[in-house]
């Protein structure tokens, strides 16, 4: 019998196995641990909501395959959210397009405006699926560190400045940003747009925890900044914000140019998903304001229960300004491998969380931070603290 010489997997794939959320999920459902790991709240959205999506099944709306762009109703709704929210006005029919989720999004994106070769630079540390999609598309990933100050993490825009060389070809944002919590200030975007300008970048930017920053904090796509709608993709998602995460409803909103780049790549990932739940999330987006304020409330609220707690067991904590994770630091518990960490959790503690360094190139950077998530019911959050203190 032959035997295969050549690896099977795709050599720009090698070095991804399985996700740390997989693990450590399964780790969880083992030990019947409170899984903080992965982030997806524990309670459904809106029941108005849920009863549009029931509703559109019923009436036969997005059974069948919706059109390419995404429903009508939902691109018109995205291009009214961007114009109310922030001034950015889009043509429902050429400047937005629907996606399997921010994560396609991410994909189709890269894919489509990144030739083999081309540099993309990343803020570290960065949601796992980014490395892989840089690598999908036959770029290379050059990381800029976003660094522990004064009880959150900044951005070295020097460093930043001295990561574009001329295979530079775009800048990939996250803001809020998952895993620290970090919501980059208007003088940040302002240099980051300015730095496009000047050596003609392109912006990716994830703004999927756009309506969850903490107190008050203003989150400004850098899209409304001079000079930057024509060069940028923002990419949302209604999963962090309806808290229907399994819906994978995405979108990007663009200049007509880059809307059909990433739609010529995005029609051969999935061509089309999500039907009936389109239209229910375009009637998501029409939630008046009360909706959203209550969301961030309950957020905040949250995560300052889990900071505290946190806090009190001893770690080292950076309180976020958005998004709904937690960074701590176990150097003050004794510990300064994440990875082990998070691994024994479960038995000691009866608790999952994320070690951080998954998110690095530079292992060693990440590898005394962990993530908790707090997207979780109160009585979850106060459950897990109290396991938590066993470590101490």
């Amino acid at each position: 019998m032959a035997v295969m010489t050549r690896p099977l997997l795709n050599r720009r794939l090698a070095e991804f196995g399985t996700t740390i959320f997989a693990e450590m999920s399964a780790l969880a459902a083992r030990t019947g641990s409170i899984n903080l790991g992965q982030g997806f709240p524990d309670t459904d959205g809106p029941e108005e909501i849920r009863e549009a999506a029931v509703r559109a099944l019923r009436d036969g709306r997005g059974n069948q395959y919706p059109p390419g762009p995404g429903v009508p109703e939902l691109r018109s709704a995205i291009a009214d959210h961007q114009r109310q929210r922030y001034g950015l006005a889009f043509d429902p029919d050429t400047e937005v397009l629907v996606t399997a989720g921010a994560t396609e999004a991410i994909a189709a994106a890269l894919l489509a405006l990144v030739e083999p070769g081309d540099e993309v630079i990343a803020l570290e540390p960065y949601y796992d699926s980014y490395a892989a999609c840089v690598a999908m598309a036959g770029g290379t990933r050059v990381p800029v560190t976003l660094r522990p100050h004064e009880g959150g993490y900044v951005l070295d825009l020097d460093e930043l400045r001295a990561a574009v060389t001329d295979r530079t070809r775009l800048i990939l944002l996250n803001t809020p940003h998952n895993p620290t919590g970090t919501v980059l200030t208007r003088a940040e975007l302002t240099a980051v747009a300015e730095l496009a300008i000047e050596r003609d970048l392109l912006v990716v930017t994830d703004e999927v925890y756009e309506h969850l920053v903490f107190d008050g904090t203003e989150h400004l796509p850098i899209a409304s900044l001079p000079g930057m709608r024509e060069r940028t993709v923002t990419i949302g998602s209604a999963g962090k914000t309806f808290s229907f995460t399994g819906w994978k409803v995405g979108w990007i909103t663009a200049s007509p140019g880059l809307t059909a780049a990433v739609r010529s790549a995005k029609q051969f990932l999935t061509y089309v998903s999500s039907g009936p739940f389109q239209y229910a999330i375009a009637e998501a987006l029409r939630l008046p304001a009360a909706y959203f304020d209550g969301l961030r409330a309950d957020l905040e609220a949250k995560r300052d229960l889990l900071s505290d707690g946190l806090a009190q067991v001893g770690f080292a904590v950076y309180r976020p300004a958005g998004t709904y994770f937690v960074t701590t630091d176990i150097r003050p518990l004794g510990a300064e491998d994440g990875f082990a960490f998070c691994r024994s959790l479960p038995e000691r503690a009866g608790v999952v969380a994320i070690p951080n360094a998954v998110f690095y190139d530079d292992r060693e950077a990440g590898a005394p931070f962990v993530r908790f998530a707090f997207c979780k019911k109160t009585e979850v959050l106060e459950e897990a603290v109290s396991r938590l203190k066993r470590l101490a």
